[in-house]
């Protein structure tokens, strides 16, 4: 049998576009078509696909979802400065300015302030503002059973802890299960009472506060011994900024907050307040315990 030719010098048509092509330059496509190199295309993968199983359609372990529970964030260094000219209730009472880039707060919402590490001062080294003040910090004077309905606070050894408050809000108990050791907290509405004796008016036991427009699932009201541990909250007024950006849009931002402050003593009234606080203060919820 001959051999056959190498075909250096023939010509092949190519199956595809039908022009002549050196012979040597052909190749053979998988549907057996014979094409010029430079028209080569490959098996499209699709046509034969790897077997794939099915998509699971559910978890083995799964739980529901949740609403995480709001916690604190940390401020700015500093972030308390009183206001003299923002007053709340009474001509000497004032407002606390809080530094709190995006903070997601909204108007009326209660906020709770802790880690105070240092009081404010007036620019010739007064103390205007104690620690225990800003934190709303004190303790019951007397045992309350589920439906009292006034609240004795001890003073902290400030003078008149009702001039510190707000007129209005909400204050927490802490409580701690002694059996399985985790918080029973109760959140308690207030106003009015004998603020000059420390005593608030009850609007309603076993409550919660707002916090970034939500209130969260009530507490419960129960019996609170001599002693317990209570914080205050105060409501928010954001302040608004605006400015004109590069592409000369007005933009608005709440980067702080107004909060009821004291009521200036005379002897300070006019002075120059510095800012304080210190490192690392945080806001958050009132109570943080679920």
């Amino acid at each position: 049998m001959s051999s056959f030719a190498q075909g250096r010098f023939a010509l092949a048509i190519s199956d595809r576009s039908g022009m002549a092509f050196p012979y040597n330059e052909m190749v053979r496509e998988w549907n057996g078509a014979l094409v010029h190199n430079s028209e080569y295309e490959a098996k499209q993968p699709q046509l034969q696909p790897k077997p794939t199983n099915a998509d699971p359609q559910a978890l083995q372990r799964a739980r529901p979802a949740r609403t995480e529970f709001p916690t604190e964030d940390f401020l700015p260094d500093n972030p308390f400065q009183l206001n003299t000219e923002a007053p709340f209730l009474v001509p000497t009472q004032t407002a606390l300015n809080v530094n709190a880039p995006n903070s997601g707060l909204v108007n009326g919402d209660h906020v709770r302030f802790r880690n105070v590490k240092t009081p404010l001062l007036t620019a010739d080294g007064g103390s205007y503002y104690k620690v225990v003040e800003l934190e709303l910090a004190t303790t019951l004077t007397n045992a309350i059973n589920a439906t009292d309905t006034t609240i004795t606070l001890d003073n902290m050894t400030v003078a008149t802890l009702g001039n510190r408050w707000p007129v209005s809000g909400f204050m927490i108990i802490e409580k701690v299960n002694s059996v399985t050791g985790m918080f029973e907290n109760e959140v308690i509405e207030y106003t009015g009472g004998n603020r000059s004796n420390n005593i608030f008016n009850v609007v309603a036991r076993g409550t919660s506060a707002p916090y970034r427009g939500v209130s969260p699932e009530k507490t419960t009201a129960s019996s609170h011994p001599i002693g317990a541990k209570v914080f205050g909250s105060r409501p928010v007024t954001m302040i608004q900024t605006t400015s004109v950006d590069d592409a000369n849009t007005t933009v608005t931002e709440e980067n702080s907050y107004l909060v009821p402050a004291l009521v200036i003593p005379l002897g300070i009234i006019g002075s120059s307040f510095l800012a304080g606080g210190g490192l690392q203060c945080t806001y958050g919820p009132i109570n943080d315990r679920a």
